[in-house]
């Protein structure tokens, strides 16, 4: 994998107000704000350029979801004020505007820029999308399509950086005939027992996955505190259904989490340490002490 740089600059010396970001080679050129200092931002002159910009906030339906929106404008900085005055996206507490430093974006270079990102958000399915529909993408000549697609390359590469990650694409899940990863990024197959309840997962790109067929206890134990939230919110969306009669939910999907103990707690709908209770299915060794195994050696310090 070769290696990147990305300069991000903080304008006001703060990692939470104003920075910009630009990578060596690239036209492109990032701004990221709270809303709270638009009046900030308005003073770049950069932010009233030809260009896109994403707004992001909680879901308000979601306690664990994030709402996102996508737009693009002539003036971005204009867009965003008047965003700000809409009651019907009071969700959006960060945004990012990607304008050109050679001012070489248009008008239809940037409704494809968006077409392209929401099509992008909503396959990734990390976020709620406010577009609702995609708008079709624009009659652009073909070499301004490669263009436009080298120049979105840079933006997902960016956003997530950035704190943005709406279109991280979810890992592939394999599921080989043995009990061994497939995958360079994949971990072993990890069981866990909670009563009746049986559940499979894998690690795959830095998230835990469990793995769709498993199933979880339905009864929650009454002093349950951690990822209960969660649970319910997956419930809430299907993605964890009863199975009648069993006192047992099926997951109906793989479901990404945080971490292995965020997967315990809702297959065991208790308060679990996911690190001790995952277990592989060959060795039966925990996560924590596979996780550990992957480690250089130490012991020579």
């Amino acid at each position: 994998m070769n290696g990147r740089s990305i300069r991000i600059y903080l304008v006001d010396g703060d990692a939470s107000g104003l920075l910009t970001a630009e990578v060596m080679n690239w036209s492109g050129k990032m701004l990221v704000s709270p809303r709270s200092r638009l009046a900030d931002l308005a003073k770049r002159d950069e932010i009233t350029r030809t260009g896109i910009y994403v707004l992001a906030g909680p879901d308000p339906e979601n306690p664990m979801g994030e709402i996102v929106y996508v737009g693009e404008g002539d003036n971005v900085f204009r867009r965003l004020a008047q965003h700000d005055k809409d009651e019907k996206k009071e969700f959006w507490t960060r945004c990012v505007g990607v304008i050109s430093k050679d001012l070489n974006l248009t008008k239809a270079h940037v409704r494809y820029l968006e077409s392209r990102l929401i099509e992008k958000g909503n396959a990734a399915g990390r976020a709620a999308i406010h577009n609702g529909t995609t708008p079709p993408l624009p009659p652009i000549p073909e070499s301004d399509v490669a263009d436009m697609e080298g120049f979105l390359e840079y933006i997902e590469l960016m956003l997530p950086v950035l704190g943005f990650s709406f279109l991280k694409p979810k890992p592939t899940v394999s599921r080989p005939a043995g009990d061994e990863a497939s995958g360079e990024d994949e971990s072993p197959i990890f069981e866990f027992s909670s009563g009746d309840a049986k559940a499979s997962a894998k690690e795959i790109g830095g998230e835990f996955v469990v793995l769709k067929g498993s199933t979880a206890t339905l009864a929650p134990r009454p002093s349950w505190t951690s990822y209960r939230e969660l649970r319910q919110q997956l419930i809430d969306d299907k993605k964890l259904t009863e199975v009648p009669g069993k006192g047992l939910l099926l997951f109906v999907e793989d479901i990404y989490l945080s971490s292995p103990s965020a997967g315990a707690a809702i297959v065991a709908a208790g308060n679990t340490n996911g690190r001790a209770a995952w277990k592989t299915i060959d060795t039966r060794q925990s996560y924590g002490d596979w996780h550990q195994s992957q480690l250089p050696d130490s012991d020579d310090e």
